[in-house]
């Protein structure tokens, strides 16, 4: 079984909110949960068909995996970078606001590669008597 990996760092999400959607396409195949995260109606899920997406092309391009038979196997949210920022309150203080980032993995693990395709050459002759039909 091949396992790939695909990384999105500093996502200016909240790592609650996009927890949200990675819990409900965990353990997932790859179709599947790339239709669900299409019609979810949350801001975070087009960023995380984005990933997705990439780590398919990953398997497909590096690993020749066949991209139906991937399956999430494991995928998680970690806190990012976290934007300092103050709000300026009554008699002259300020209140701190933490704007935080998301960092979330995805691992693919597919069990068989892509069979290549047989090419057949037709020989000159075949070619010549379908061309003269036409």
């Amino acid at each position: 079984m091949t396992q790939v990996k695909a990384q999105l760092n500093g996502l200016r999400i909240a790592p609650r909110k996009v927890r949200l959607l990675v819990d409900l396409i965990k353990r997932k195949n790859v179709q599947v949960a790339l239709d669900q995260l299409t019609h979810a109606p949350k801001r975070s899920s087009e960023h995380l068909v984005k990933l997705l997406r990439s780590a398919v092309a990953n398997a497909e391009n590096t690993f020749k995996l066949d991209p139906e038979t991937l399956v999430i196997k494991d995928m998680w949210v970690d806190e990012g970078m976290k934007l300092k920022r103050f709000v300026p309150k009554g008699f002259g203080r300020a209140n701190p606001i933490e704007k935080k980032t998301s960092r979330v993995c995805v691992v693919l693990e597919g069990g068989e590669a892509k069979p290549k395709k047989a090419t057949t050459k037709k020989k000159a002759s075949e070619k010549a008597a379908t061309d003269s039909n036409l």
